[in-house]
C-alpha cells in the first residue's frame, strides 16, 4: 500500500468570518492522481493554495513526508502549482519561461539546456523553444506551464482548474496528456476541478467538497455507484433521487412500491433517500408482469450514443432514463430496476448534517 506523501489535519480557514473550511483532513498517498472535485466555493482551491503555501490555515498543519509544513513559505516546499491562467511570462520566449525556476535554483547551463529539451519533448512541443508565448494556443500554453513545473522535479503537482479555459476537444485531449504525464514522472498530482467528467476520467481518488466539508472520498467508481448522500449522487453525474422507506432489510418502498435492493443495516420502516442512476431504469412494455412502476414517455432527446428520456408516473414522479433503445412520447411503459443498482442513504436529520462529511 502506498504511503502517505501529504496529510492535512483539522484544516480551518475563514475568510472575513465566513469559514470557508471546517476542520478538514485529508491524506494523499504517493504516487496517486487525486482531484478535489465541487461547486464554486466549496473550499477546493482554498484547500490547494494552504497545501501550495500560498495561504496559512487558521487552525491545523500540513505534513509532507511526516514532516510539518504549515508554516514552510512555497518556494521552499517540494512541489509546484499550474494555474488555470498558466501565469507565464510573455516577454520571455518559451525556454526562458521554462528555465525561470532553475535559474533561481542557480542550475548550470548544460543542466538547463538538457532539461529543457526533455521538458518540451514531454509535454510533445520538441523544437519549440525559441517561440514566443504569444504565438501559442491555449492547449500549447498549458503544456509550457506544465513543462515549467516539472523541471523542477516536485514531488507533488498542484493543479488549479487548468483546463478550464480549454475548448471541449482541447481539454479532452490534455486529460489524457495529463494522465501519461503522471504515469511517465511518478509525481503526486492534486487537481481542482468543478467538472465531474474531469474528476472520473483522470483521478485515481475523487475528494467531493461542499461548504468546506469532505462529502465523500474514494475511487471514481465508488463516487458514482456508491454516493453517500444525496449531494454526491446528485453532484455527479445524472440520479433520479426519491424518498424512500426502508421497511427491512433488502426492501425499500419507492412511490408506494416495494422495490428488492442490496442494502442492510437501515432499520425497519425508516426513512431513506434513493438514488437510481438513469442508466439503471429498465424500459418494458406496459403489460411486462416484471414492471413495478408504470408510466408515460413525456420527453426525449437525442444525444449521440444515447436518448436522454423522461417519463411521468402516476404519482408525478419524472424519471430520467438512458438508454439506446427509443420510446417516443406518449408511450405507455413498465419500468424496473435491478435490485444492485438501488442505491438507499441515510436521510440527513438536519441542514448540518447535509454539508458535514458523512461518514
Amino acid at each position: 500500500m502506498s504511503r502517505n506523501l501529504l496529510e492535512l489535519k483539522n484544516i480551518t480557514k475563514a475568510y472575513d468570518g465566513t469559514i470557508i473550511l471546517d476542520d478538514l483532513s485529508l491524506d494523499i498517498h504517493e504516487n496517486s492522481f487525486v482531484t478535489l472535485l465541487g461547486p464554486s466555493g466549496c473550499g477546493k482551491t482554498t484547500t490547494l493554495r494552504i497545501i501550495g503555501g500560498f495561504e496559512k490555515p487558521d487552525k491545523g498543519s500540513v505534513l509532507f513526508d511526516g514532516q510539518d509544513i504549515t508554516n514552510l513559505p512555497a518556494n521552499q516546499r517540494q512541489l509546484n502549482t499550474v494555474f488555470q491562467k498558466y501565469a507565464l511570462f510573455p516577454h520571455m520566449s518559451i525556454e526562458e519561461n521554462i528555465a525561470f525556476g532553475l535559474r533561481i535554483k542557480k542550475k548550470s547551463d548544460s543542466y538547463i539546456k538538457d532539461k529543457i529539451k526533455y521538458a518540451l519533448k514531454l509535454v510533445n512541443l520538441d523544437g519549440f523553444e525559441k517561440r514566443r508565448i504569444d504565438s501559442l494556443s491555449g492547449g500549447q500554453q498549458q503544456r509550457i506551464a506544465i513543462a515549467r513545473a516539472i523541471v523542477n522535479e516536485p514531488r507533488l503537482l498542484l493543479l488549479d482548474e487548468p483546463l478550464g479555459a480549454l475548448d471541449l476537444k482541447l481539454r479532452q485531449e490534455m486529460q489524457y496528456e495529463l494522465i501519461r504525464l503522471k504515469n511517465e514522472l511518478g509525481i503526486t498530482f492534486i487537481y481542482v476541478t468543478h467538472d465531474q467528467e474531469e474528476a472520473l476520467t483522470m483521478s485515481d481518488y475523487v475528494v467531493v467538497m461542499n461548504q468546506g466539508y469532505i462529502q465523500q472520498a474514494g475511487s471514481p467508481e465508488q463516487i458514482y455507484n456508491e454516493p453517500e448522500n444525496a449531494f454526491v449522487a446528485d453532484f455527479i453525474g445524472d440520479s433520479n433521487i426519491l424518498s424512500g422507506t426502508m421497511i427491512e432489510d433488502y426492501s425499500v418502498r419507492i412511490l408506494g412500491k416495494e422495490f428488492k435492493c442490496i442494502d442492510a443495516g437501515f432499520g425497519t420502516n425508516k426513512p431513506v433517500d434513493v438514488v437510481i442512476r438513469p442508466e439503471d431504469v429498465e424500459l418494458l412494455d406496459d403489460e411486462d408482469p416484471k414492471a413495478i412502476l408504470h408510466g408515460e414517455m413525456t420527453h426525449v432527446i437525442f444525444k449521440g450514443e444515447i436518448y436522454e428520456m423522461e417519463c411521468t408516473t402516476p404519482d408525478g414522479f419524472e424519471w430520467l432514463i438512458h438508454s439506446t433503445e427509443l420510446r417516443e412520447p406518449g408511450t405507455k411503459v413498465g419500468l424496473y430496476v435491478k435490485p444492485s443498482n438501488i442505491q438507499i442513504m441515510n436521510k440527513p436529520e438536519s441542514e448540518d448534517e447535509e454539508a458535514m462529511d458523512i461518514e
